[in-house]
């Protein structure tokens, strides 16, 4: 009897360690860097889902660009977002997202975060090129149905936005503009969760904050806009502990 419960007793020991291992294993952070990726082909790390998405090599460093020209050719939002501008300057997108002038958000969703829900993505970002949009997006909370969240930065427009995709439409939960983001520069972006709390921070300094209806769950991944030409480095996924 006495040896039975000792081994009761180390067996309820080795489980309870094995239970913490695979905690503290599971809260491990992921980083994306893509230096072990092809140039010029689709991400393995990344499943493309809409969008043009490669990798490309900038100076010598191989980083993730998704690359809209090819939808602007032949396209003619980019008219229609000039005369926009004309009649609201800065806040031109702000009108065409209400008329929604067009519909192309190309995302791809990172292939080992099966669920997030408590923790900080990040990703380091540079504008490249758009005239309509240069949007450069932390995609998070997709559902198998397609809804997500996605938190967006732009160097055109210098603001930073949580977006709301649900049943195939759009809105806008939290604008937070005059955030300085230049384009042909390096960009930190982070959402950070907890429970129902979404906070938004660009280059190290937290803009938005935004008390969410339900818990976040759900895949994760990168988002971005229209004809926008964006580079993406350094993707990091770290979990709450």
């Amino acid at each position: 009897m006495i040896v039975s419960k000792h081994v009761r007793a180390l067996t309820m020991a080795a489980a309870s360690l094995l239970a913490s291992l695979l905690l503290a294993a599971a809260a491990q952070p992921l980083k994306i860097d893509f230096s072990n990726e092809s140039a010029g082909s689709e991400p393995k790390s990344f499943l493309s889902v809409v969008g043009v998405w490669r990798i490309e090599t900038d100076g010598g460093n191989k980083v993730l660009v998704v690359d809209g020209r090819q939808w602007k050719e032949g396209q003619t939002s980019a008219g229609i977002a000039d005369k926009a501008r004309a009649l609201y300057g800065e806040r031109y997108a702000e009108f065409l997202d209400r008329v929604q002038a067009y519909a192309y958000f190309p995302y791809v969703v990172a292939k080992d975060v099966d669920d997030f829900h408590n923790g900080e993505i990040s990703v380091r970002f540079e504008g490249i090129s758009g005239r309509i949009d240069q949007g450069a997006g932390i995609l998070f909370n997709l559902k198998p149905n397609g809804d997500y969240l996605t938190l967006r930065a732009n160097p055109l427009e210098n603001n930073l936005v949580l977006w709301k995709f649900e049943r195939g439409k759009r809105s806008s939960v939290k604008w937070i503009r005059n955030t300085p983001t230049a384009t042909h520069q390096w960009h930190d972006l982070k959402v950070r969760i907890a429970g129902t709390k979404v906070e938004g921070y660009l280059d190290g300094k937290l803009y938005l904050e935004h008390q969410l209806s339900e818990p976040v769950a759900g895949r994760v991944g990168l988002w971005s806009k229209a004809d926008s030409h964006m580079y993406f480095d350094n993707y990091m996924v770290t979990p709450a502990n």
